[in-house]
């Protein structure tokens, strides 16, 4: 693959926004708090030693701090298990802790409460129950540290107690204001699986009149066509019954995708808890079995590769609701490029087990293909809610799995589902 395709974004911030849209939540964290460290420690260390200086400063909580920088750019590099283990620690250090210590050794003068106060609001826009945990920790272990060096009465004062009401509702206020939003987003998800419910109800009372009158008129043409000699209007008859039988055949199309609507939207609604060992082999053979495929053309463009079966901890219908969601999508992409086929490959001979879906159709340009699992991001814009794929990624994660996306342009996508524990195996080609 071209080097244009892996280059990362020159910036700070493009390559936070990199990670973020694919996902790498603990690395952009990590990625944030490093460089929070290694540019505001020795900013602020001249800015409060020699241009307003302050009672108290400490050279080494300093470096050290600059330090804890440092390594969360390294924990970033080497991926989220990494960054996982760093972001808690220093996201306790950075903030908490050694604003509240500088705070109270520099007998809460208004720059240090104002600073601390800022560090608060920061720490309140990572994940709230890491933050919690981090304010408590950090701010207990500041007040020991004081204590250790022998100014705990400081801690008592009035101006250090008068900081902890304000604190306590930027708090309140930015942990409302992120359950408002988390409550707002699950609503308008709510909202779509229901109304994709009610849509595909609504279409089941036509769809099974159509249905009965098509058996109907079937059989009054067969009668009609026995009486009518061949020679006579030869194959008019014929063609008609090309006719119903192909409008049968959209309609029993029309029935099955009405129930890939109905499972999409349960799925968005249900719990994701892994309760059941999965057979990927035979989730891929239940997708192909109940996907709706227009043709026998569009259905032989798909090709399944076992090279070994596996099973994890998962749901087997939200399984086929993955699968489904990554085969409609390379379905339509065939259909826009006018060319190119699928491979769906079951890779369990690996020591961490994995699904390969592959099309070769129109493939995802470098700029959107950090998009594709945003939530209600689509493109074509008119191609779907953009759903789907936030739905597939929301699903894994809720499996301590992984699903990313490897794409060229005009020449192929590739979905690789990656689970974490590989169970069992079976030998190639055995479903």
């Amino acid at each position: 693959m071209p080097d244009r395709y892996q280059r990362p974004p020159a910036s700070i911030v493009g390559t936070l926004l990199r990670r973020h849209r694919n996902g790498e939540r603990a690395a952009m964290q990590a990625l944030l708090l490093g460089w929070l460290g290694i540019v505001s420690h020795p900013l602020y260390f001249v800015m409060f030693m020699w241009v307003f200086p302050q009672p108290y400063e400490c050279p080494l909580l300093r470096v050290l701090g600059t330090a804890i920088g440092a390594a969360g750019l390294v924990a970033a590099r080497y991926g989220e298990r990494w960054s996982e283990r760093y972001v808690p620690a220093a996201l306790t250090c950075l903030l908490p802790f050694f604003g509240t210590y500088m705070f109270v050794m520099n007998d809460a003068g208004c720059p240090w409460a104002q600073c601390l106060t800022v560090m608060t609001v920061i720490l309140f826009h990572f994940p709230t129950r890491l933050a919690i945990r981090a304010y408590l920790a950090g701010t207990l272990l500041a007040c020991a540290a004081v204590a250790l060096q022998g100014h705990g009465q400081i801690i008592l004062t009035q101006g250090v107690l008068q900081q902890l009401p304000v604190h306590w509702l930027i708090i309140a206020l930015l942990c409302a204001f992120r359950f408002g939003r988390a409550a707002l987003e699950q609503e308008k998800l709510d909202g779509l699986g229901e109304g994709l419910g009610a849509v595909a109800h609504e279409m089941r009372t036509p769809l099974a009149s159509v249905d009965a009158n098509l058996r109907g008129m079937t059989r009054l043409l067969q009668m009609a066509s026995a009486k009518i000699k061949t020679t006579q209007r030869a194959g008019g008859p014929d063609e008609l019954q090309q006719a119903m039988t192909r409008i049968q055949y959209e309609v029993r199309h029309m029935n099955h995708l009405i129930d890939l609507f109905l499972l999409s939207a349960s799925a968005v609604r249900r719990k994701l808890d892994p309760f059941e060992s999965v057979s990927m082999a035979d989730a891929v053979a239940a997708v192909l079995r109940r996907y709706p495929f227009t043709c026998a053309m569009q259905s032989s463009a798909v090709a399944v590769e076992v090279r070994g079966n596996f099973r994890f901890a998962g749901q087997h219908e939200l399984t086929v609701v993955i699968l489904i969601n990554l085969l409609r999508n390379a379905l339509k992409a065939i259909h826009r490029a006018g060319k190119g086929r699928v491979r769906i490959v079951v890779d369990g001979n690996r020591s961490a087990p994995r699904l390969l879906f592959i099309d070769t159709a129109c493939g995802i340009a470098a700029p959107r293909l950090p998009l594709i699992f945003q939530r209600f991001y689509a493109y074509p814009a008119h191609n779907g809610t953009g759903v789907g794929l936030a739905l597939c990624r929301q699903i894994m994660r809720a499996w301590q799995a992984e699903i990313r996306c490897v794409s060229r342009e005009h020449a192929y996508a590739i979905f690789v589902l990656e689970f974490p524990v590989q169970r069992a195996n079976t030998p190639p080609g055995e479903p």
